[in-house]
């Protein structure tokens, strides 16, 4: 009994030290590797590098200059928007990933404040 109390008290103890090694490393690998995800599927959701590839094929197969003309800018519009779209998303996927870094330095302040 005790020796399975020593080894339980032990093990938990070993994980507390453990958890700031795993945040800071193999946990900020795995969000990091999230973040980017996201990025790419949201990327891959508006479409962006197809809507650049294509910028200048006519629309609805009008080959004419007038076709043409209106198709690149209501295609440059399209670019424009989505990359908008897809620098905001940036910006808070990137926000999820700083707060990652920052909470455990958060939760010890919030602690150490809350013991003054």
């Amino acid at each position: 009994m005790i020796n399975s109390l020593v080894l339980a008290l032990s093990d938990l103890a070993l994980n507390i030290l453990y958890w700031p090694v795993w945040w800071y490393s193999r946990g900020l690998i795995n969000t990091a590797k999230f973040c980017w995800r996201e990025i790419a599927d949201q990327q891959e959701k508006l479409g962006l590098m197809i809507w650049v590839k294509n910028i200048f094929t006519p629309m609805y197969g009008q080959y004419d200059i007038e076709g043409r003309i209106i198709s690149f800018f209501v295609r440059l519009v399209q670019i424009i928007v989505r990359s908008i779209l897809l620098l905001v998303w940036t910006f808070f996927v990137l926000m999820v990933l700083l707060v990652w870094i920052s909470l455990p330095f958060l939760i010890i302040f919030e602690i150490y404040q809350y013991f003054q």
